[in-house]
């Protein structure tokens, strides 16, 4: 059986997106928590603060890794990207269906061939 894909309708393409991306965006904020739990887990984080205290050397501004990368800022920071990630992602295939629309009216569509097995 043939099948044309003529049309797809941008609302329900803006749903649907909006929907796969703020589960992406929750996913993306989860990993990088148990990611920074992870590395703080091993001491990722102290034996850098080490290194760079050794090479620094300096005893009145001693260098503190957590000041950059503590827990409450990088999670903040993978929130604000994700939020972003949602509206740019919702936007762009939003306007990719009416882009679809469009080249579909000139050319006809994308033909689909669905056998059954």
């Amino acid at each position: 059986m043939k099948l044309t894909v003529s049309r797809i309708d941008p609302w329900s393409a803006m749903k649907m997106s909006f929907l796969i991306s703020v589960a992406l965006g929750i996913a993306g904020v989860v990993m990088v928590a148990v990611l920074w739990m992870i590395l703080s887990g091993m001491g990722v984080f102290s034996e850098v603060n080490r290194l760079v205290g050794t090479i620094l050397q300096d005893s009145e501004n001693p260098f503190d890794l957590m000041d950059f990368l503590g827990f409450g800022r990088v999670l903040s920071l993978s929130i604000v990207i994700g939020v972003i990630d949602v509206i740019l992602l919702t936007a762009l295939s939003t306007l990719g269906a009416f882009l679809y629309n469009i080249c579909s009216a000139l050319v006809g569509g994308l033909q689909l061939t669905l056998t059954d097995d």
